[in-house]
């Protein structure tokens, strides 16, 4: 069972599963809210997105209260390079000896061998990159197993995470809750391929949802329906 309650998305302490990890951090001059996500296995936790630079300190905080250290991480997955989501994987590879994943077009731009497309020539500090990923990978985790989607668009390589057991979707940037609407399409600022982005919330619309985590907004208690909206906005 995938349960949720704001901070932690288990229902009750015997629950195994998911746990959001909302942080305040500064970004790009200004103040943002950020969501990587802990997801638990077997073998120790698997982070999903690192945070911009300067978020190892509240990832540490985070794990502490749900009774792991940074070390217990044994993958660090990334959606994509923008700098809010990898930005800080050097840093915490300093304290984590964690195996590194991310989807094989997004991996030269984690690398540093490519300027991120977003970038402003100041870039973060690359790190090395252990696994490409491609879609259908699956992951197993004590929420079940966990499918890689590709959803790119708003990054050539953009992977979302899918948990059938739970109808639970971490959709890093290819959905956002941080506006207007509970839940909405990526934003076409930062997007640069918004057909190929569209083409992306059409493939996680036929899936069954029901609830979501998004990396600018957090949980978001909307799903299969509700995407099916976005897919008919974005496309009109």
């Amino acid at each position: 069972m995938v349960g949720v309650d704001g901070s932690s998305m288990a229902t009750d302490e015997r629950d195994a599963g998911v746990h959001v990890l909302p942080l305040t951090v500064e970004y790009g001059g200004r103040e943002i809210t950020i969501t990587p996500t802990l997801v638990e296995t077997e073998r120790g936790p698997i982070l999903i997105d690192a945070g911009p630079e300067g978020a190892r300190e509240g990832i540490r905080t985070h794990l502490r209260s749900l009774g792991y250290e940074l070390t217990d991480v044994w993958l660090i997955l990334i959606t994509h390079h923008d700098g809010d989501h990898a930005g800080g994987l050097a840093a915490l590879l300093e304290d984590v000896d964690a195996v590194v994943a991310t989807h094989r077009a997004e991996a030269p731009y984690v690398r540093g061998e490519r300027e991120p497309i977003k970038g402003d020539g100041d870039r973060y500090p690359p790190a090395a990159v252990d696994i490409e990923l491609a879609a259908g990978v699956r992951f197993p985790t004590l929420a079940g197993p966990m499918e890689v989607v590709a959803t790119p668009g708003h990054a050539p390589g953009h992977v979302s995470l899918y948990l059938p057991e739970g109808n639970l979707l971490i959709a890093g940037d290819a959905l956002v809750a941080d506006g207007d609407e509970p839940l909405s399409g990526p934003k076409p600022h930062f997007t640069p391929e918004m057909e190929q982005a569209t083409e992306s919330v059409g493939r996680l619309a036929d899936r069954e949802i029901d609830h979501v985590v998004c990396f600018h907004g957090g949980y978001v208690d909307r799903g299969s329906e509700r995407i099916r909206e976005i897919h008919e906005e974005l496309r009109a």
